[in-house]
């Protein structure tokens, strides 16, 4: 059995957590890869067309280190699975998303912009504690965010694709959204990138946020129109805190930079020291089902 890893670091990593006849090996992605392969790992945040590489290769299965799969099924040659990275990301997303709720409602930049002043000055705002946030996405990032977002006694809705109830309680659908919406302080969205989520917040949606309201988006960057966005928060209708956007990387003369009201992080979700860990730990548990004869899990293509 023959598994490729990105990186030597990943490889010594995986040796002890492996069966000894599993032939560990370094292949980069730069060029193809010879021979047959049960199963190649993707670099991290590798771009969908890497896999271009694989076209008349022997590759059998690709384990990624992402969550998000987006434009991947254009790239892929078929006969090839994909499994994502389940697991891995979701936690620390959930962290980041729960930073830029808090900092978004205490305002902590006019915080920062006043430290580089050296200015001292005291000021009002309106806070977490008590409020509505609305959660899009009941998945691994979405079900983060939630419970991340608990403790500080909100009022927490959530919806996804349909209605439906869980031990949390109630899920609404999509089709409740403008209602959701207008009735929120706080929006999360947590929703992958699909053909019903691409654009979901045009200039209509954002148009029904509560004046005042938060959008934070650690979903997908494509879920959200740029320029509506851009225009509600200019206008200071509403204010946005954002770990992914469209499009990505964000050029420096896009006007998203110098919007008033707008927080962007350069896509840090999953970026933590811990999430070695979480990857060695995933990958040794693909490697191991298929060295015991299974299937691996998390395939989405």
């Amino acid at each position: 059995m023959r598994v490729t890893l990105p990186t030597t670091e990943l490889l010594e990593a995986l040796r002890p957590l492996v069966p000894g006849h599993v032939q560990l090996e370094v292949w980069d992605w730069a060029a193809p890869v010879a021979g047959p392969v049960d199963l190649a790992v993707l670099p991290y945040m590798a771009p969908a067309s890497v896999l271009g590489v694989l076209a008349g290769s022997q590759v059998s299965a690709v384990q990624s280190q992402s969550l998000g799969f987006d434009n991947m099924d254009e790239h892929l040659p078929e006969g090839i699975t994909l499994s994502n990275a389940v697991g891995v990301h979701e936690g620390a997303t959930g962290e980041l998303a729960a930073a830029l709720v808090l900092s978004g409602l205490r305002d902590l930049p006019r915080s920062v912009d006043q430290q580089r002043a050296s200015v001292w000055e005291q000021y009002w705002t309106p806070g977490l504690l008590g409020r509505t946030v609305l959660v899009l996405g009941v998945g691994g990032v979405g079900a983060a965010v939630a419970d991340r977002l608990r403790p500080f006694e909100v009022d927490m809705v959530r919806a996804a694709s349909r209605a439906r109830d869980d031990e949390h309680g109630h899920i609404h659908g999509t089709d409740e959204l403008p209602q959701l919406v207008a009735e929120a302080d706080v929006i999360v969205i947590g929703l992958p990138l699909t053909d019903q989520t691409r654009g979901l917040f045009d200039e209509h949606l954002i148009g029904t946020m509560k004046p005042g309201a938060l959008l934070v988006n650690v979903g997908r960057g494509a879920i959200v129109d740029t320029d509506a966005l851009v225009a509600a928060c200019a206008a200071g209708r509403i204010i946005a805190a954002l770990d992914v956007m469209d499009p990505e990387p964000l050029p420096a003369e896009h006007p998203l930079w110098a919007t008033p009201g707008v927080t962007i992080v350069p896509h840090l979700g999953g970026r933590t020291t811990s999430m070695d860990a979480r990857v060695q730990k995933l990958v040794a548990d693909q490697v191991n089902r298929l060295a015991a004869g299974g299937a691996l899990a998390h395939r989405v293509l």
